[in-house]
């Protein structure tokens, strides 16, 4: 930062590496103030092996699944938050009203530790109070009983395991709903409806092999020193090998610049570290489409020019509509792609030459492709330029969405949809007996908007903290105070869990780390990563609380309380894992041998068509898409409309924030600031640390986000970025892509207002 800036209180540069003596600072940290001593490395060298559990942070596989230290710093930080020490007490609830607990940060909140008892809200004390699980079970039966089956939503986090997820649609669907908003709703369901439409399968075909035969990664919208910290190995190791990486985002991100890896000792010894990026381009926030269509035009002329430049045998073997598709982008002038994208046309033409060059391409990608009014066709906009080159189905290349959550992908594999294929709805029947419902059910954003129009009466989590989450906080906070029944499975108080129903009621459950024991002894569950690996994961520490119980048991629980005709045997299900896995088995396709497979060390992976060149899509072939224009978002007009990225700082992890620092971007102690290009700043009269309002510039919206403090950096012209949640509320619930119901935090139109030109003085901060 330049000398010229005002002082800040809190901001100053961070000019280490990602990653590093930084990193392993930060992790003994999180240790020393969450877990006993004694406990805490045996813990954490038993993340990521096979008779240990998996991270409950990302989703990136490991290398071999039975390497010695196999965690990073954010998933330390994830690990000791769990297995913390902290207590929520009845005391410490009786004596804080839930009025007084909804005034607290939601980093507070977390903070006070482990729930130890099934709690339910009491109106007249303004309380949470112990109540038995067996009377919890009862009234939460006997309230879903009196309600219409799609009057109510399940909602799933990331986090849960293919078994209890399982079992939570097993128990929506007996008792008649198909409504599941899950998290994936808010990030990847761009990539779960786009991919199926352009290569027939709503996943990634990359393995952690293909990095090893790599010749080219393409990096699109995301930050993996925060949001996929294990990916930082691969990355290190193609980095030091020299294979290009070439990185579009808008902001400088540390960790795709350079990053030392605290397991290699000559880096920590020395001090050093490796360069990531081969190529940084900042690209404008919402110019992604425009650029990925800049470099097929680029790919286009090429061929044109010296031929032998796309894969023309694959094209016309494996593939559909690419006349269309070229015709398109060979249509779309390079003026339109440099002023969307930010980019020259020179730059473009460089990544097309770099990509011609590569015999094997990898493109990577986040949510800042899919988090956009056409995520979808985002999506399809790169399957597009991969199939161009013939890059799917070959060793070293391939499409890679990176998932957020531990689970995600799992959760969506055994049944967590809203929109749930014939196919598998037939199997449910012919397993289990019952007629599942056959139309579709909700997704995250129209369970949200059917509970503001009072048409949803209850909602059941599994996990996670929807209303944060959620866009629009303006909104969704008072319609879950409006429902009848909420009932949140966790492990911490969460925001959500405090914006109370008529009734709310807490369930306390066993967290990924610990040892959980059922009739028939200990129990193993299962995970599916972001590349389709499938492996068991077995927490071994002691409970939390004698009184927790573990998430297939309190799913199990309610399913029977609420449907005493089940024709399903619950009990022998929580009794043993295995026989959920064996349902599974026969259920779904590619869990042969499930309970086998996982019991070798990695797992086994899912099967991906695509690898094989085969195409799941209605016409057998993959299929090229047509981008009209270059514009993913709504368009506002006015020069001081800026564009607004919402983002995660480096101490949390989706709504979860573990600590109130953000390293590599220079933020200590705070999460009151928006990043600005200090170009931008000069040209609407604002500087480093002044005090601005941020309202939405959409036409007839009035979302605000107040007194917020401006901190220049290396950002996109006409993009500026805030932490999420507590951005949310400038994102509008009908701001979103229509195809996938995926709301558009990455580029919301905003206006800025001065404040105050006086710099906040915040107390405590360094």
């Amino acid at each position: 930062m330049s000398n010229r800036r005002r002082v800040v209180p809190g901001v100053h540069p961070y000019d280490g590496p990602a990653g590093g003596w930084g990193a392993l600072k930060a992790t003994a940290i999180a240790v020393r103030t969450q877990m006993d001593a004694l406990d805490a490395p045996a813990t954490l060298l038993r993340t990521n092996q096979p008779d240990g559990f998996d991270c409950p942070g990302c989703a990136w596989p490991d290398k071999e699944h039975k390497s010695t230290f196999q965690f990073c710093e954010n998933g330390a930080k994830a690990v000791t938050w769990e297995a913390t020490s902290k207590r929520v007490t009845a005391e410490f609830l009786a004596a804080n009203t839930v009025t007084s607990l909804l005034a607290r940060s939601d980093f507070e909140l977390e903070g006070y530790g482990r729930l130890t008892q099934p709690l339910a809200y009491d109106k007249a004390s303004d309380t949470l109070r112990p109540v038995s699980w067996e009377a919890a079970f009862t009234r939460i039966g006997a309230i879903l009983r009196t309600l219409q089956p799609n009057e109510v939503e399940f909602y799933t986090s990331g986090r849960a395991s293919n078994e209890v997820a399982f079992l939570f649609q097993l128990f929506a669907r007996e008792y008649g709903t198909n409504n599941f908003p899950d998290c994936s709703n808010m990030c990847h369901e761009s990539t779960s409806v786009g991919l199926p439409q352009s290569i027939g399968i709503g996943k990634g075909t990359v393995s952690l092999d293909d990095f090893d035969k790599t010749e080219l990664v393409i990096s699109i919208g995301h930050n993996p020193g925060t949001n996929h910290p294990r990916m930082m190995g691969t990355l290190h190791e193609l980095a030091r090998r020299g294979v290009p990486i070439i990185v579009f985002n808008p902001l400088k991100e540390r960790a795709l610049e350079r990053f030392a890896d605290p397991q290699n000792v000559i880096e920590m010894a020395t001090y050093s570290s490796t360069n990531i990026a081969s190529t940084y381009f900042q690209v404008k926030a919402g110019g992604d489409a425009a650029a990925l269509k800049g470099i097929a035009k680029a790919l286009l002329r090429l061929e044109a020019e010296q031929g032998e430049v796309l894969d023309r045998a694959f094209i016309d073997e494996h593939t559909l509509g690419f006349a269309d598709f070229a015709r398109d982008v060979d249509a779309t002038p390079w003026p339109d792609i440099e002023r969307e994208s930010g980019l020259t046309r020179g730059d473009l033409e460089r990544v097309a030459a770099a990509y011609a060059k590569s015999n094997a391409t990898i493109i990577t990608y986040g949510m800042g492709i899919t988090q956009h009014n056409k995520g979808t066709s985002n999506v399809r906009l790169i399957a597009d330029l991969l199939l161009m080159r013939g890059n799917i189905g070959k060793p070293g290349a391939g499409i890679c969405p990176l998932r957020g959550h531990s689970n995600v992908q799992g959760n969506r594999t055994v049944g967590i949809t809203e929109k749930p294929s014939p196919q598998f709805l037939a199997n449910l029947q012919r397993v289990f007996g019952f007629t599942p419902p056959q139309e579709h059910g909700h997704d995250a954003v129209k369970a949200l908007q059917a509970m503001i129009d009072g048409e949803s009466k209850a909602l059941l989590c599994l996990g996670g903290n929807f209303a944060v989450a959620m866009p629009d906080s303006e909104r969704a906070f008072p319609a879950m105070r409006g429902l009848d029944l909420s009932v949140h499975i966790g492990t911490k108080l969460n925001r959500s869990h405090l914006l109370v129903a008529n009734e709310t009621f807490i369930l306390p459950c066993l967290g990924r780390t610990e040892l959980d024991i059922q009739e028939t002894g200990r129990q193993s569950i299962t995970v599916e990563d972001s590349m389709s690996m499938v492996h068991a994961s077995s927490g071994k520490l002691k409970p939390g609380s004698p009184e927790l119980r573990s998430e297939p048991a309190i799913v199990a629980a309610m399913a029977m309380a609420t449907l005493p005709e089940s024709s399903v045997d619950w009990l022998s299900l929580v009794a043993d894992y295995d026989r959920i896995r064996d349902l599974i088995e026969q259920t779904i396709p590619g869990f042969d041998q499930y309970n086998q497979r996982i019991r070798h060390p990695g797992g086994f992976r899912m099967p991906l068509p695509p690898t094989e060149r085969i195409w799941p899509t209605p016409t057998g072939k993959a299929m090229f898409s047509v981008f009209h224009g270059v514009h993913e978002n709504q368009q506002v007009a006015g020069h001081d409309v800026m564009r607004l990225v919402t983002l995660r700082s480096h101490d949390q992890y989706n709504t979860t924030i573990y600590a109130m620092d953000d390293r590599y971007r220079g933020v200590f102690g705070r999460r009151d600031v928006l990043f600005m290009n200090e170009q931008d700043m000069a040209e609407q009269g604002f500087e480093h640390g002044d005090r601005v309002d941020i309202r939405s510039a959409l036409p007839g919206h009035h979302q605000r986000l107040e007194d917020i403090t401006l901190v220049a950096y290396s950002i996109a012209p006409g993009t500026v970025a805030a932490y999420y949640p507590e951005a949310n509320v400038l994102v509008p619930l009908d701001y979103l892509d229509k195809e996938s119901g995926t709301p558009s935090y990455k580029s919301a139109p905003v206006r800025l207002t001065l404040r105050s030109k006086e710099i906040r003085a915040l107390a405590g901060l360094r």
